[in-house]
């Protein structure tokens, strides 16, 4: 069912409960939410694929001596397109592994031995094709950025 979501408070509140687990981890997690941005969909599959991608950031980060792990969440509105971002520090995924990365049941190879079934990003593309958006990995620089970009409310 799709409605009207302020999806700015959906970010805010994800970020709000991962916030204790990345600091267990060692890590910050920071945000750049700008307010009361909007889109037609559904909250609680936006929650769920912003929920992924916090959990794999903190799931494949590679602690190094004298470097704090970051996670950094956004929203913004952007012309008639709503960009939700999360992105971190951690070693990030190559350019050539991007477009498998989000295939069903794909394990890059780093991370076969950590715990899962390689649909979180496929489920993060999903819901973005549903919202009529797409979903992109993009260079952080180091790390990952991982881009959910839907069109707004009324566009």
């Amino acid at each position: 069912a799709f409605a009207d979501v302020d999806v700015s408070a959906v970010a805010a509140d994800v970020a709000e409960l991962y916030e204790p687990a990345a600091e267990e981890a060692g890590m910050t997690l920071e945000t750049k939410i700008a307010p009361g941005v909007t889109l037609r969909g559904n909250r609680e599959l936006i929650g769920q694929a912003l929920v992924n991608l916090i959990e794999n950031a903190l799931k494949y980060y590679e602690p190094a001596e004298g470097k704090v792990g970051r996670i950094a969440v956004a929203v913004r509105a952007d012309g008639g397109r709503v960009l939700l971002e999360v992105g971190d520090n951690g070693p990030g995924i190559a350019p050539e592994d991007r477009a498998r990365a989000v295939e069903r049941f794909v394990r890059l190879e780093k991370s076969r031995t950590e715990p899962g079934s390689g649909l979180g990003l496929s489920l993060v593309a999903a819901v973005a094709k549903l919202h009529r958006g797409e979903f992109r990995i993009e260079d952080n620089g180091p790390g990952v950025r991982a881009v959910i970009d839907l069109p707004a409310a009324g566009a």
